[in-house]
């Protein structure tokens, strides 16, 4: 099921131009390295929609990155890439920064939180984050697959989310952030970022699904209020929508998939 999570296979925001600005990020983010001497630009390869890049897109922009993208529209522009070269394991996404052409979505995460010290302290810190993270993914890539399942298997597919989302794994979180601002430690994680990504993916298919997780809930109204992701969430930002069916068609197309 690659196609479908968008992970194909076969196939910032902060504009950190001003000393205040960049003050103001330090302010709320005191343990972020903001390196401003890049090589090169950051650009990101995938299709115009979320899948697997959106947490990418995330990450870049509470680390205060600017980026750019390339969109795939047409197959032949996928079969480019093939024959370059550029994808080491045939799949998108694709991050080109620091002179790295990087593949795999858990690899990219994890370099980009390491460069911006998103991912912890020490080692086991970093276990932890990884733990959070991983399971957070797994909740993702479930909400990921709905747009390219038939109506039919579309609602059970919905009621197993629920079900799997407040037994599961918001209880962990919720556990984990009672008494805590953070999933670990005390600094901002690469964990924290996703997991606002995830509620705010449930409560477009769930609206009252935090209802019963008051820590969750306060966790998410503290990190929509940080300034890179305030600014993130507004309309016109690099934040894609949820996924339509030209998103769906143009997937299909690309990595040559019948739905």
């Amino acid at each position: 099921m690659h196609q479908i999570y968008c992970n194909a296979s076969s196939a910032t925001l902060l504009n950190l131009h001003t000393r205040e600005s960049v003050m103001e990020c330090c302010y709320f983010f005191p343990t972020v390295n903001f390196n401003f001497t890049m090589s090169g630009k950051v650009v990101l390869t995938y299709f115009n929609g979320r899948g697997r890049m959106e947490s990418i897109r995330w990450l870049l922009a509470v680390a205060g990155v600017d980026f750019e993208e390339v969109t795939i529209t047409k197959r032949q522009e996928y079969v480019k890439l093939l024959s370059d070269g550029a994808l080491m394991f045939e799949q998108v996404p694709l991050v080109e920064m620091d002179g790295m052409k990087l593949v795999q979505t858990k690899a990219i995460l994890n370099y980009i939180a390491g460069k911006y010290n998103l991912y912890g302290k020490d080692l086991k810190e970093r276990v932890m984050i990884d733990m959070y993270a991983e399971g957070v993914q797994d909740l993702m890539q479930m909400m990921m697959a709905l747009p390219f399942m038939q109506p039919d298997t579309k609602e059970t597919k919905l009621e197993e989310i629920e079900r799997k989302a407040t037994s599961r794994y918001l209880p962990v979180f919720e556990k984990a952030l009672i008494g805590s601002q953070y999933l670990v430690g005390f600094q901002l994680s690469c964990a924290d970022v996703q997991l606002l990504e995830a509620t705010l993916m449930l409560e477009e298919k769930f609206p009252t699904i935090l209802s019963k997780f008051p820590a969750v809930k306060a966790f998410q109204g503290k990190m929509k209020s940080l300034p890179a992701i305030h600014k993130f969430l507004q309309p016109g930002s690099k934040r894609k929508p949820q996924p339509d069916d030209v998103y769906v068609k143009t997937v299909c197309e690309v990595l040559d998939f019948k739905l």
